[in-house]
């Protein structure tokens, strides 16, 4: 029998704005001058910062009545070793449950909402005073969790990167991209601003813009005034993701033809880079995170092997 001291829970945490501004600028007086000098409201950095270190605090106290306690930075996740049975606890916003979620194996993790009423928080179930009844309730069985699919990156130098949400690959800079795309047997060369490969998770958010705007757009150059119908998610565990090419050009180099289509790991999608720099592959919006991914390279796009775990 397992006890309470026994189960480990990495509390994972992340800057406030203003923790930010203070890193670049060195003081809270100069950070002050730069946000005020901008015309904006410096008190609610304030408050964002002071009730994010209140629900940390509350957070490490709800762990600790549990097990043990570690904390980690963000920052520092690529290089974290994650325990086979640790349990994880995410303190922020959707995008650090995201971020959090690819560099796990399989443990599961708990979204916790620092601030309610600031951000709506989907991937956000539990408040930090929530946290040791869950957490307990999940030990002894009694919480459910649910199996989230995850996108992966696969370099032919072995480099691997996980997406929750979604891959986006092409420039840094988001100009033109020139590659050639690979799927169902047939291949071409494109040039465009990107592909975006979208998990069920995210298709709430980038593939909905995509193809809503790209529907909308397509109604209105045939004349039709009705607006159609809202893109459609999928589920989160879903047994397949969608690609997406953005703005793609045609031209006597460039074809069209493949230009959205369902991924699966039975016809994954194959990519080679024709673009001799600046070209990147990233996940969940975090561009510091990147493969590099210029000319010669090739990424095979595909379902990753382990599917990620949200405790609700």
């Amino acid at each position: 029998m397992i006890h309470e001291s026994d189960h480990k829970i990495i509390l994972v945490k992340r800057a406030t704005r203003l923790d930010s501004l203070v890193a670049r600028y060195n003081t809270l007086g100069q950070a002050k001058f730069v946000v005020e000098s901008q015309r904006q409201d410096f008190a609610d950095y304030l408050t964002e910062h002071d009730n994010y270190y209140r629900q940390l605090d509350v957070a490490r106290t709800q762990i600790a009545a549990v097990g043990r306690l570690q904390e980690v930075d963000r920052l520092f996740l690529p290089n974290f070793i994650f325990g086979p049975q640790d349990v994880v606890v995410a303190l922020g916003q959707d995008g650090l449950v995201a971020n959090t979620l690819k560099y796990l194996e399989g443990q599961p993790l708990v979204g916790v909402n620092p601030d309610p009423k600031r951000w709506d928080g989907v991937l956000l179930p539990f408040q930090a005073a929530d946290l040791a009844k869950a957490l307990n309730e999940y030990f002894s069985g009694q919480r459910r969790s649910r199996n989230v699919t995850m996108a992966e990156a696969t370099l032919n130098d072995g480099q691997k990167l996980r997406a929750v949400n979604d891959l986006f690959i092409g420039q840094r800079t988001h100009l033109s991209h020139r590659y050639t795309l690979e799927h169902q047997g047939q291949h071409e060369h494109q040039s465009s601003s990107g592909i975006i490969v979208s998990t069920g998770l995210g298709s709430t958010g980038w593939f909905r813009s995509l193809i809503t705007g790209a529907t909308l757009i397509a109604h209105r150059v045939e004349g039709k005034d009705a607006a159609p119908r809202p893109a459609r998610a999928f589920p989160a565990d879903a047994n397949y993701l969608y690609y997406t090419v953005r703005e793609p050009f045609p031209s006597r180099h460039s074809q069209t033809n493949l230009v959205f289509g369902k991924v699966t790991r039975e016809e994954p999608l194959r990519l080679i880079s024709e673009s001799p720099e600046n070209s990147v592959i990233f996940s969940d919006g975090i561009e510091q995170d990147a493969l590099t991914f210029n000319s010669g390279s090739e990424a095979i796009i595909s379902l990753a092997t382990v599917r990620g775990q949200l405790i609700l």
